[in-house]
């Protein structure tokens, strides 16, 4: 860290893009440092993606100085590198509050600021709205230059593919900015500028491509293979034309994305000449700067809070394994005994748990990338093949693979296993990563099988139910964090299909959990057991099929059946309701409540905080219970099943 200023000087005049302007050149690289320190800052205090934050520093600093932002559109990919962003567009006196209760959003958001034009937080979408921002100039609206800045893993996506051919069909003016941030290049100090100074102020764009083509010929031999490689690797063709100048856009690179000088002058060039749509390939470093960060595996890709010193992050002690390292490990040891068990993930390796299972089979787990509709399907080819793919996405992202999941898994009855983590509330990442969804989207199709794990004991036996299955797709979720500390089996049972169990009996009212907000219902029987309300605990386990026995028996021997998911309206609830309207058990008198997340997007807080804001809590449920109940005495304890 002695490399970095303590001061912020520079920083310290900027309230906003247009301040940049009346900064030299110089001192645009100053506030580069200062802005790398105060990142480096704010994220120790706070959490957050640092890795990727502190490999657009320089890019950031630049764009801002060379476009007129909020005009120009300036629109970040996925958004866990918008926090240099965030700190020169006028709310660096709220950094402190990132991604917490009333704070700032960890990633883009349209509501923050004017300087966010366009929300992230998932994938590969930059190209396709910078491109539905120039169309609109076209047509008139107010709308300056646009700008995407996106990288390497997410260009990697079908998405961003489509939105590069329509670009390139429309020829609309438009700049997209490639971070590549997988290899990095130093180049000898001045190689590329000098190049760039020769371009005269009004030579063609071509000139500019040419110039940093003829960089690439002027490094040391090793580091100009690796600049041949980062621009060979991404556009795709050894020789001639590159892949982007196919779709119909300039390429220009690649370029040191650290070097300021290089930025301004490709930047300020490809901005007066450009005529459509170009593509600036910059090499980066993620975590550049930050010496903790640049050594870790994931470059510090998200951190706790931390020493800056000494880069040691504050984690709390666990309590219980956390629900993906459960998964993890209990996946790995069934594909210990049986070989026909494959995993996919989509560019979530560590984040799923299937590291573990790599590293023991790394023949048997396959990373697709940011490909979550190819996962799916290639999933479905496995199983057409006669493996057993466990497909392991979380709950968000699963949804940019449903039409597969529908067409090419549902329809044709293969037996793909749908291991979705981050079921439910996910806390700081709030709204865009909530698992609120998946329930309604996969339990609404024929042939799926739908479970929920109550506790980290139950998803072992999840996988191990879906390991046997066989007879279609089936799917299980479970959420983010730690489990509540139960007895782990030695080994997971497959379970009965479509049976719930009893937890604990009473007479007064019902309460028909599905899924990890199991504690809370639990939680919440204990608070009314206090008031002198007699209740039975059920866990579900099934949402498709439904146990129905179970929910019979609750509601003839109770006068009120509540049901409690994490999960929104037209889930667990509906289902449960569809069943008793159809059977013409909703005529019989029963108080019959449904417990889901409220139709609204939730922003981002700790779990309990969001679930609180739900009307979940436990608190809520005993309210709610108590409204419903006709008090009585005695509760029997039964053993867990």
């Amino acid at each position: 860290m002695s490399d970095q200023p303590t001061s912020t000087s520079i920083l310290d005049r900027v309230s906003g893009p247009a301040d940049l302007k009346a900064l030299s050149d110089g001192e645009l690289s100053q506030l580069a440092a200062e802005l790398r320190r105060e990142t480096i800052d704010t994220v120790s205090r706070t959490g957050g993606h640092l890795g990727s934050s502190l490999g657009v520093v320089e890019l950031t600093v630049a764009l801002h100085a060379v476009f007129n932002t909020p005009l120009d559109k300036l629109i970040w990919d996925v958004g866990h590198q918008c926090y240099p962003h965030k700190i020169l567009t006028g709310r660096r006196d709220r950094m402190g509050t990132l991604r917490q209760a009333g704070g700032l959003s960890g990633f883009t958001k349209r509501s923050e600021s004017p300087y966010d034009p366009f929300g992230a937080a998932h994938s590969s979408t930059s190209i396709s709205a910078a491109l539905g921002f120039a169309v609109g100039r076209e047509m008139g609206m107010p709308v300056g230059d646009t700008i995407a800045v996106i990288g390497d893993g997410a260009i990697t996506a079908g998405m961003a593919y489509e939105a590069l051919n329509h670009a390139g069909h429309l020829k609309s003016r438009l700049f997209v900015v490639l971070n590549d941030n997988d290899m990095s290049i130093a180049p000898p100090v001045g190689a590329l500028q000098r190049y760039l100074n020769q371009i005269a102020a009004k030579g063609p764009l071509a000139a500019l491509k040419a110039a940093a083509e003829g960089f690439e010929s002027q490094l040391p031999g090793p580091v100009r293979e690796g600049a041949r490689r980062a621009r060979q690797m991404v556009t795709g063709l050894p020789g001639g034309a590159t892949l982007f100048e196919e779709f119909g856009f300039e390429y220009i690179g690649p370029i040191d994305g650290h070097d300021m000088d290089q930025l301004l002058t490709t930047l300020r060039a490809a901005r007066a000449r450009a005529s459509g749509p170009v593509l600036i390939h910059c090499v980066t470093v993620k975590g550049k700067g930050y010496a903790p960060a640049e050594r870790a595996d994931d470059k510090y890709h998200g951190v706790a809070k931390f020493d800056v010193a000494t880069g040691q992050q504050a984690k709390s002690a666990s309590n219980a394994p956390s629900y993906t390292a459960v998964f993890g490990q209990r996946l790995t040891e069934e594909a210990a005994r049986d070989p026909a068990i494959v995993a996919i993930t989509a560019a979530m390796p560590g984040g799923t748990g299937l590291d573990v299972m790599a590293r023991r089979f790394p023949a048997r787990v396959f990373d697709v990338g940011i490909a979550e509709q190819h996962g799916v399907t290639f999933a479905a080819g496995l199983a057409a093949a006669g493996m057993k793919p466990f497909c392991a996405i979380y709950s968000s992202f699963l949804q940019r693979g449903y039409d597969q999941i529908v067409h090419d898994v549902a329809l044709q009855n293969l037996p793909v296993r749908f291991a979705i983590d981050r079921a439910g509330l996910v806390g700081q990442d709030g709204a865009t990563h909530a698992g609120a969804f998946d329930i309604c989207f996969l339990a609404n199709l024929p042939n799926m099988t739908v479970m929920a794990a109550g506790d980290e004991a139950d998803l072992c036996h999840m996988i191990a139910t879906a390991v046997a299955h066989d007879q279609g797709p089936i799917a299980f979720r479970y959420p983010r964090g730690e489990g509540m500390g139960v007895d782990m089996p030695d080994r997971g049972i497959p379970l009965p299909l479509g049976k719930g169990r009893i937890l604990r009996e009473g007479r007064d009212v019902a309460l028909l959990s599905f899924g990890a907000h199991l504690g809370e219902v639990l939680a919440a029987a204990d608070l009314l057991e206090q008031d002198g309300i007699s209740v039975t605990v059920a866990d579900a386990r099934f949402a498709k099929p439904l146990d129905t026995d179970l929910i019979d028996r609750l509601l003839n021997h109770h006068p009120a059946l509540i049901t409690v998911e994490q999960g929104s309206t037209g889930g667990f609830g509906a289902l449960v309701l569809h069943y008793l309207a159809a059977s013409g058990l909703l005529e019989q008198g029963r108080a019959i409540r449904t417990m889901t997340l409220p139709d609204r997007f939730i922003d981002q807080a700790s779990p309990t905080q969001m679930y609180d804001w739900a009307g979940m809590s436990r608190i809520h449920i005993r309210d709610l219970a108590v409204g419903l109940s006709r008090p009585t005495r005695g509760t029997k304890v039964v053993r867990l099943c």
